[in-house]
This record gives C-alpha cells, structure tokens and sequence, in this order.
C-alpha cells in the first residue's frame, strides 16, 4: 500500500500556490532588460553631443528651410521664380517707377529711361535678397559638410569645437550633398541671371543718356531747337527778350 502511494505523488506532484513564497513570479510581471543596440528606442546619434540643441548643424537646416526668404530657394522652380518676380515687379512699381519719375528731366520724362529706371531697381533688391538667401544656405551646408562643429556655451566669450561622431557625419554630409549644393546652384545660376540683367539694363540707361546729349550737342551746333527741360540762352532770348536787353548776342 506504502508503494501505490508513493507512486501516485510521483505522478502528481504537488502545484506551490500563488500565495507560496517558492512559487516564482508571472512572466508577464518580469522585466526584461535588452542592450542598447537590441532596443527599440536606441540612443539617437545627437545623444551625447555637446552642442546646444539650437546651434546643431541639423537643426539650423530645419530652421532655415522653414523661415523667409530661405525657404524660397528649396521651393519647387516655378514657385521661386514666380515669387522672385512679384518681389521685382513690385519694388519697381512702388518705388523704381516714382524715384525714375522725380529723377527725370523736362515737364515730359522719356517713357524708356521710366521704365529702364524702375525695372534696374526691381532688379536690384531682387539681386540683393538671392544674395542674402546664398549666405544663409552656404553657412548651413558649410556647418553640415564639416567634420567640426564650432558653438557657443553661454557667449561668445566662451568658443569651443565639438568633432562629429562618424554617425552624425556621415547624416550630416549626406543632407549637405542632397539637400543643401542643389540649392545652392540654383542660387548661383539665378545670380548670373541676374546680374546679367541688371548690366544690360544699366548698359542701355547710358546709352540712352549718351544720345540725348549728342542730340543737344547737335542742337546746338546747328543753332536749332533747345532740348526740352534744358536751358538755352538762345530760346531764353525768344520767349524773354525783356531779361536780355542791353546784353550782347550771345556768339
């Protein structure tokens, strides 16, 4: 009888309840502790670098592509031609157009010097924010392609260098390369554009200044008419002879 009792607690063991102190803990209650290259939140690559968040290389890409006027440049062509346009078309009907018109000679301003004025000056501020627009990107792709990035603590009294981690390199030169050189040629080309524009425009105002004074010089070789808004003793003389009297004929 002993022998069928032993052999029945052989076959069924005794189950240790929740409550026993032997009993171990429930899976779902352990925790699992994974390396950190086995995790499923890794340490970013920016981790421990010692740069302030705002004066990262990254970072200031994010910000530049997203603030005014930079952001123009990464738009797609058609949208930054067209604002570009606006700007010049705009300055120089606001402000081109009036300053040409005071500035012109004669109760009568030539309709050619009006317009080569205001479209020289639309060209001009245009000019001048392309530029601006190229500083700005070529001092964040300069940061990104560098192995070394140079920040500041609390001032620009206290300078320092931080070397790159291969990984935020390697990231850090991939954007510079696909992001920021496109941009940047496209602001190259349109500055040639430009500049060229702005020439001929200043290239046909003294050539029209040019004609209009050999045209007076003509005039008054000839001793014909006096160009209009410029003074002529000669014309002087017709239309006020009581100012020239007692006066010798001018030769």
């Amino acid at each position: 009888m002993a022998t069928t009792t032993t052999t029945l607690n052989f076959l069924h063991p005794h189950k240790p309840t929740p409550t026993s102190p032997s009993s171990p803990r429930p899976l779902l209650h352990r925790r699992l502790l994974l390396p950190p290259h086995l995790s499923s939140n890794p340490p970013g690559p920016t981790s421990s670098c010692p740069v302030p968040h705002d004066q990262q290389p990254i970072n200031e890409y994010q910000t530049l592509s997203a603030s005014f006027p930079f952001s123009w440049a990464a738009a797609p062509l058609a949208q930054f031609s067209t604002r570009l346009g606006i700007m010049g078309l705009g300055f120089g009907l606001l402000v081109g157009l009036p300053v040409s018109w005071a500035g012109a000679v004669g109760s009568v301003p030539d309709p050619g010097r009006l317009v080569l004025g205001s479209v020289s000056g639309g060209l001009f501020v245009v000019t001048l924010a392309v530029v601006r627009m190229y500083l700005g990107w070529a001092y964040v792709g300069n940061r990104l392609l560098s192995a070394t990035v140079e920040y500041e603590e609390t001032g620009w009294y206290d300078g320092r260098i931080w070397v790159k981690t291969a990984e935020v390199l390697a990231r850090d030169r991939l954007l510079g390369s696909f992001q920021v050189k496109p941009v940047l040629n496209r602001l190259k080309n349109t500055l040639v554009v430009l500049a060229l524009s702005l020439f001929a425009c200043v290239a046909l105002l003294m050539d029209l200044e040019r004609r209009q004074g050999d045209s007076y010089t003509m005039s008054n070789e000839a001793g014909g008419r006096a160009v209009a808004g410029v003074y002529n003793a000669e014309s002087a003389r017709l239309f006020e002879p009581d100012a020239f009297c007692g006066k010798s004929d001018v030769p």
